[in-house]
């Protein structure tokens, strides 16, 4: 396929908070690949030291992403309609956008393998995890590395577009679908923790209504209070609250 409109993109940052900031990001856009570290305006914190291992010294003597010429070449390709594919695209786009970036246009294979496992057999959507789930080969993709991520992100981009292209489908027809999957929320089938797990939201809706409510209770207040807006989540729970 064309992949000239598509821009894949992972960030690094120093935390997931509100006031979290990227420290890293790599993209890869028309067949060229880039990276760098960035001095993020607040420290890195540890749990994301112990999971991306870049740490503030790493960092110390790096230029502000506002200030950079990647920031300027990312903002020349949000101008147009290009679409930026990310895993769990959303946290991306907010990381992007608190540096003054807005892509208008996204798909997320966070989303695209949540809505491709129809039965929910699949135990966890973590973009390393569904890499050897599916088998993927990837060459010179170290976990927790952006530049490894998106060689990660397109071979699992490229193996999704693969699967929905059955049938005869137009390209053009597979990445409108892709975005608009994309676009709104996913209903969870399994859940994969809590006393619960492995078990599908179906049957734990006809089960323990109470718990469902005082999940969903837990994840609006995350959202509001800023700690974590997990839209699936909230989208699945209304739906079998009804």
């Amino acid at each position: 396929m064309n992949k000239s409109h598509l821009i894949f993109l992972d960030t690094e940052t120093t935390g997931i908070g509100p006031d979290d900031r990227l420290c890293q990001v790599a993209y890869k856009f028309q067949d060229a690949e880039n990276e760098a570290l960035f001095k993020p305006p607040v420290p890195i914190s540890i749990d994301a030291m112990a999971v991306a291992h870049i740490t503030n010294k790493m960092v110390a003597d790096k230029e502000l992403f506002l200030d950079s010429a990647m920031h300027k070449k990312l903002a020349e390709i949000f101008s147009g309609d290009h679409i930026l594919v990310a895993h769990n695209a959303g946290f991306d786009a907010e990381m992007l956008k608190r540096e003054k970036l807005e892509p208008k246009n996204l798909i997320d294979t966070f989303k695209l393998a949540q809505y491709l496992d129809a039965s929910g057999e699949i135990p966890k959507y973590a973009l390393q995890y569904l890499r050897y789930y599916h088998d993927l080969e990837v060459p010179n993709a170290q976990a927790h590395d952006a530049l490894g991520d998106i060689r990660v992100l397109e071979r699992l981009f490229d193996f999704y577009f693969e699967k929905m292209l059955t049938g005869g489908k137009d390209e053009a027809i597979i990445i409108q679908e892709m975005l608009d999957v994309s676009a709104r929320p996913v209903l969870v089938k399994k859940f994969n923790f809590g006393k619960y797990i492995g078990m599908s939201v179906a049957d734990v809706a006809g089960k323990d209504r109470n718990y469902l409510q005082w999940l969903l209770n837990e994840k609006v207040r995350a959202r509001d209070q800023e700690e974590n807006n997990d839209e699936n989540w909230i989208y699945t729970l209304e739906h079998y609250l009804g």
